[in-house]
């Protein structure tokens, strides 16, 4: 057995040998571990119109035979002989691959379900892991699906091999953009209108509304609507990015609002003899270091709902505004189906949050009316109580009258045993036929002793 292979490696050149057959890896981290065996002789990968393949070399075919296991026919097997003459002796293979720290990385992190916490240790023999990352990123064996991260917390350097999102691969086709506004939108028909609505230079003016009109067309095929924003000219160069957007596009329900800028190329400013004069006299007086003149570059920022790839878009020197749009279509495309899917969690959150608070309120009824019962009860105890010692004190009072001669005292006395007994009578009907009493029914300041956190008013929490 070849002792350099830990028990992941041996587990794919095992498959490998039955021929690979699917179904067996949940996720494609087994590729690392392939690499690995490719790189020990062991077995060779092919790569043909993105269809992935492997199979034992001779030396992988050696390794699992000498371990007992007889891998399934395919083309690396050895072919026999088709005469008698002796097999001449098999030339002598490669040296082993040296593992590299990258390999290690990522076989660790592929039997670690992809998250890894290195400590970290002090001293000049540390393991720079920010380096070891960065070396596993650069190999070129870190599957197009996924990526790695790596960064310091409270718990040590963590490492992540994370899946890319779906949206991420999505290939993007690039959105066309009009020559000439021959048939502008709305939107921007009103914006060629106004004098300087998005405070651009007449040199970027057409180009940006160009680009506005493909941005509209693209995103209301997608079924969202456009509408215009505040146009009431430029804003100061200071407070710009600030301003109100020129246009808005409602996806899902959640407005993103679109602000155009002009970018400005900075040069040193040269005072000239007035400003000069002005700074020596007045100590208050302070010159700029800089002018700002407008170029013809342009900057697209997004407001409004929840970021995916970025806020600003801008002219690169490789790569202009209108190679960018198809990402700044997809991006309203993501906020809108985001805030959807919020506002189904918040929905659903809302609708758990009124099931648990109508059962909190049915248990609360229930537990006020078996308190008023029990209240109840304890009542026709103490009337039962009641009456058996005033009973007691009647007997005893009617026994003495018997002793005692006709008289005033005598009358007294029987009237008030015809009281007494009249009064008893009551008591004894009110205990002789015991009831479930029906409760009234229960306020709020009633039903709070019985629900905890809960108000008796709504789904609300104290």
């Amino acid at each position: 057995m070849n002792r350099d292979l830990n028990e992941r490696q041996q587990a794919v050149l095992d498959w490998v040998g039955q021929r690979c057959p699917d179904g067996v890896w949940p996720d494609s981290t087994y590729k690392v571990s392939a690499l690995a065996l490719q790189n020990r002789g062991l077995i060779k990968i092919t790569k043909h119109r993105g269809y992935w393949s492997a199979k034992l070399t001779d030396k992988g075919w050696q390794e699992l035979t000498g371990r007992g296991i007889r891998p399934a026919e395919q083309n690396t097997e050895p072919p026999k002989p088709r005469s008698r003459k002796p097999t001449p002796p098999r030339p002598k293979t490669a040296p082993k691959t040296r593992t590299t720290y990258a390999d290690q990385l990522l076989e660790e992190l592929a039997a670690n379900n992809g998250s890894l916490i290195k400590p970290l240790e002090p001293g000049s023999h540390a393991v720079n892991w920010a380096s070891r990352v960065s070396a596993a990123r650069k190999s070129g064996k870190i599957p197009h699906t996924q990526e790695l991260y790596g960064y310091r917390t409270n718990r040590g350097y963590e490492i992540k091999l994370v899946d890319i999102p779906a949206w991420r691969l999505v290939e993007l086709i690039p959105l066309s953009i009009p020559a000439r506004l021959t048939k502008p939108h709305s939107v921007v028909a009103t914006l060629q209108k106004q004098p300087q609505p998005m405070g651009l230079t007449k040199s970027v003016q057409g180009r940006a509304l160009r680009i506005i009109q493909a941005l509209i067309t693209a995103t209301e095929a997608q079924g969202h609507k456009t509408a215009l924003g505040t146009t009431q000219g430029a804003p100061p160069s200071h407070r710009r990015r600030k301003a109100p957007p020129h246009f808005t596009i409602t996806t899902h329900g959640e407005i993103v609002g679109f602000l155009v800028l002009q970018e400005q190329d900075r040069s040193e400013h040269i005072p000239n003899d007035k400003e000069l004069a002005d700074a020596k006299k007045y100590s208050w007086k302070r010159i700029d270091r800089y002018d700002y003149t407008p170029s013809n570059r342009l900057r697209l920022m997004l407001r409004g709902g929840n970021p995916h790839r970025a806020s600003e878009w801008a002219d690169l020197p490789d790569r202009s505004l209108e190679d960018q749009l198809a990402e700044i279509a997809q991006e309203v495309d993501l906020r809108g189906e985001a805030a959807e899917r919020k506002r189904r969690a918040d929905q659903q959150a809302r609708e758990a949050k009124q099931q648990r608070w109508e059962a909190a309120m049915q248990e609360a009824r229930a537990a006020y009316t078996h308190a008023h019962r029990v209240k109840h009860l304890e009542e026709q105890s103490d009337t039962w109580h009641q009456a058996k010692r005033l009973t007691e004190y009647v007997t005893t009072v009617r026994d003495r009258l018997t002793s005692i001669p006709p008289g005033q005292e005598s009358t007294e006395i029987e009237e008030w045993l015809t009281f007494a007994d009249a009064h008893l009578q009551r008591l004894s009907e009110s205990t002789s036929t015991p009831k479930l009493p029906t409760p009234p029914k229960p306020s709020g300041d009633d039903l709070k002793p019985f629900l905890g956190h809960w108000s008796p008013y709504g789904p609300h929490s104290y």
